[in-house]
């Protein structure tokens, strides 16, 4: 049976953030809204509370007084569920419980109309579990925005086993109606966004963990890349024990997949309360978040001999210029060996190199040559001065190249941040994972690639899609730094998809 909901009356159970956030979208996009609670009071104070809202819009030019009085005048609070009734879309926003959404759709089953399409906001739970028992499991469809609802482009519309088709499509087509942009997405733990986006958070709490770095350097590597707030910072605004029980649904719904197990430190901090920005304290302290810093003053390089740059691609090319500029002052410049296999700069029989996901002593054991730094991925064309960049040094370096390697990157226009010799580093350890946990929800039949980008991107703010990481490094690329991950740690945890290996190029 087609559906088509764009004229539809709309019931919201829960009025509460998600709940009044939805009906406000809806009336705004024209339609009756009907909003229903169980706590007496809380749908009429929730209109109240968007009435507010739409006056402040208004007051600030981002509405019409018009436009703003019809949408709250077609939002109308419900006494009864029964209220409802009429409404071709129900839009369920209640807490995360498995028996009460059961409940509650079983409940609506006998009141609205056989044709309506009965929707969840779960951001956790099974689609499939919560239609079990319905009459018609078909027409129930998962319909999740992201908070604040009003400015959130994302909608993932999820199918369970059951849903029909033609709901999804219905639901999808209206998200768009909506002004928003829905990715389609199978019922999975985690669904799209709240899986692929663990690495995000999991590199950091493990590089934590080891002591490789401080919350401070993690940040200030990842924004450097184009994260709008770093793993740290994000982990203290959304809280700890928030992130912390998603993470613990995730891995349990997983089978306890290693991928996706909780950390030690992240358990401490809840256990001691250390929440984040809701209790005061978390990675940092509130209100004054992030501290700055604290960054090595590094003297110029040493005068060097034979400086060569190796490899070819942009990094390359800046990496020339920057050298260049460098030596300017010695009256030559660098040599170029664009055929290397590796990519950075020898200078004087010591190597910077550009990471391959395997670390320092690694790298310094297979080349027989002990002065070598590794450095993090860059992602920029032409790094602005300052671009933090952290790199790691062979345990065995030499003392005069212990200064020289940050020293170099420092005069090569970064700001250098020594970080433990774990592999994979920051950037390319992160990056990789999430291109990584993206390909396998893919073959798994999650979502398409450009649906993964799109619901990164709109969903968690992230710079760049996963696929889109991928089209800047390379599948292979991707790969040998998820297996440097395996080599060093020897578990379940790192382990490249097989999307990505039947990709690679011979």
């Amino acid at each position: 049976m087609s559906r088509n909901l764009q004229q539809a009356a709309v019931l919201v159970v829960g009025a509460g953030i998600m709940g009044a956030g939805i009906a406000q979208v809806a009336a705004l996009a024209g339609h009756d809204v009907m909003l229903y609670d169980t706590r007496a009071g809380a749908a009429e104070q929730a209109r109240d509370k968007l009435g507010s809202t739409l006056d402040a819009l208004v007051s600030r030019g981002k509405l019409a007084a018009e436009a703003a009085a019809s949408a709250l005048a077609r939002i109308a609070p419900a006494a009864r569920l029964a209220d409802g009734a009429s409404a071709g879309l129900v839009v369920e926003a209640i807490v995360e419980n498995l028996d009460a959404k059961r409940a509650l759709f079983r409940e609506l089953e006998q009141l609205v109309d056989a044709s309506a399409v009965l929707a969840t906001n779960t951001s956790s739970i099974s689609v499939t579990a919560i239609a079990n028992g319905l009459a018609q499991p078909g027409r129930l469809v998962g319909m999740h925005f992201f908070n604040p609802v009003p400015l959130m482009k994302l909608v993932e519309v999820i199918s369970g086993l059951r849903t029909e088709p033609e709901v999804a499509a219905a639901v999808f087509a209206l998200a768009q109606a909506w002004g928003k942009v829905p990715v389609h997405a199978k019922s999975t733990p985690g669904f799209i966004v709240n899986r692929i986006a663990r690495p995000f958070y999991a590199e950091a709490l493990a590089l934590l963990l080891e002591q490789a770095a401080t919350p401070q350097v993690l940040d200030a590597c990842m924004k450097a890349a184009g994260f709008r707030m770093g793993p740290c910072e994000l982990m203290d605004l959304i809280g700890h024990d928030t992130n912390f029980a998603v993470t613990n649904s995730v891995y349990e719904a997983n089978f306890y997949d290693k991928r996706y197990q909780p950390s030690l430190v992240q358990r401490e901090m809840v256990a001691g309360g250390l929440l984040g920005r809701k209790s005061g304290q978390g990675f940092y302290g509130y209100p004054d978040a992030m501290p700055a810093l604290p960054v090595a003053v590094h003297e110029a390089p040493a005068t060097a001999r034979e400086v060569v740059v190796h490899g070819a691609g942009a990094l390359a090319d800046h990496l020339e210029r920057a050298a260049a500029q460098a030596l300017a002052a010695q009256g030559w410049g660098p040599a170029r060996a664009r055929a290397s296999a590796w990519s950075g700069l020898e200078i004087d029989g010591a190597r910077l190199m550009l990471t391959d996901g395997r670390p320092a002593f690694a790298v310094a054991r297979s080349a027989g040559v002990a002065d070598i730094a590794v450095f993090d991925r860059v992602y920029a064309a032409a790094p602005a001065p300052g671009y933090a960049l952290a790199y790691a040094l062979n345990e065995g370096a030499s003392t005069p190249w212990r200064a020289q390697a940050g020293a170099w990157l420092a005069a090569l226009g970064f700001t250098p941040l020594e970080v433990g010799d774990a592999p994979g580093l920051v950037v390319a350890r992160t990056v990789a994972m999430l291109v990584n946990e993206a390909s396998d929800a893919v073959l798994q039949g999650v979502c398409t690639p450009e649906g993964a980008d799109s619901a990164m991107k709109l969903g968690v703010n992230h710079p760049r899609g996963p696929f889109e990481w991928l089209r800047e490094w390379s599948v292979a690329g991707v790969i040998d730094v998820v297996a440097a991950l395996d080599a060093m740690y020897c578990g379940d945890r790192y382990r490249a998809s097989p999307w990505l290996h039947r990709r690679a190029t011979v």
